[in-house]
């Protein structure tokens, strides 16, 4: 089953996790207890634990060297996990309308004039797409 179709519910320490090896990997078990203590406040046991439970559910993988040294990658692609994520959420908190979530999290804000270019571009974007599908 593709990562994309496979149902996995990411939680917000697990996100933490993926993000540290997204950025680089492989890591070791250290390099990872060092890199969360710092940009979460993670404890070492908290860490361990949480790379345990990753790997059972199949969201890392872990190498055991002759040294006893551990070592975590994952084969899970940051784009597709965060468009699926997106996906959930907006399913979740607005009933899957993108109009809606948009309003939400402009409402009140003051947008730049190269953010609301970039919205524009999207819905242009959009608005091919749809023609070609039509």
């Amino acid at each position: 089953m593709t990562e994309e179709k496979r149902s996995i519910d990411i939680t917000e320490g697990e996100w933490n996790v993926l993000v540290c090896l997204w950025e680089h990997a492989p890591q070791t078990a250290r390099e990872l207890t060092e890199a969360l203590a710092a940009s979460v406040g993670w404890s070492r046991s908290t860490t361990l634990t949480v790379l345990r439970r990753m790997t059972e559910k199949g969201l890392l993988l872990c190498e055991e060297g002759g040294d006893g040294i551990r070592t975590y990658r994952t084969e899970l692609v940051r784009d597709a996990v965060t468009l699926r994520e997106t996906e959930h959420f907006l399913d979740r908190v607005f009933g899957g309308s993108v109009s809606l979530m948009l309003s939400a999290m402009t409402a009140g804000k003051r947008l730049s004039g190269e953010e609301i270019d970039a919205l524009y571009e999207v819905l242009r974007q959009a608005e091919e797409a749809e023609k070609e599908g039509s």
